[in-house]
């Protein structure tokens, strides 16, 4: 494969040739304290207001688990285009609690829950969000993680599966009172 970022087998050669095109555009890092107002900002534009993680939340994730995020910046304009966000735990079924509690991170944590994939409006339909998660899912390969659980509604599960997601069913999630379903992509050992 072209890109060493991607996590497995389970993206393809065309993926990783679409990826470098986002590489020569985009900045693959993680987030910066400074750029906590354009991620609150970015959720608020991603999401809904019930589904969306508050400001303070926002800000007490990227001050608490910045390690956590990856975030695509913009070169030419310097600003976030796209970020995705976790944490890691010892536990393997996603709970709402996840959203709310940055002390429930684990560094040691073999499972992550992941909390958001944010693309901006201007950056979608690019395959910005497959080359994030890509990116996220070789980091989190290369820490040792067994696995990475997901939420998501019953719209995004073909995205989910084509990033080699499974889908596990309806979840116990209640967040935003949406009906969720729980997405887990395992890494091959």
């Amino acid at each position: 494969m072209m890109l060493k970022e991607k996590a497995t087998e389970k993206f393809t050669e065309k993926d990783a040739m679409h990826g470098c095109a986002l590489a020569d555009r985009m900045l693959f890092r993680q987030i910066l304290p400074e750029e906590a107002d354009q991620a609150v900002e970015m959720e608020t534009i991603c999401f809904p207001p019930n589904e969306a993680c508050s400001e303070e939340m926002m800000r007490e994730r990227i001050a608490k688990v910045p390690d956590q995020f990856l975030v695509a910046v913009d070169q030419t304009t310097g600003k976030l285009a796209a970020f995705l966000c976790g944490i890691a735990t010892m536990d393997t079924v996603f709970r709402d609690d996840f959203f709310k509690d940055t002390s429930l991170h684990d560094p040691k944590g073999d499972t992550v829950m992941l909390l958001g994939l944010n693309v901006l409006p201007a950056y979608r339909m690019q395959g910005l969000a497959r080359e994030v998660m890509g990116r996220y899912l070789e980091k989190e390969r290369e820490k040792g993680r067994k696995r990475v659980n997901l939420t998501c509604l019953e719209g995004k599960i073909a995205m989910y599966e084509k990033m080699g997601f499974q889908n596990l069913g309806i979840s116990g999630s209640t967040w935003g009172d949406e009906q969720w379903y729980d997405m887990c992509y395992t890494f091959s050992e």
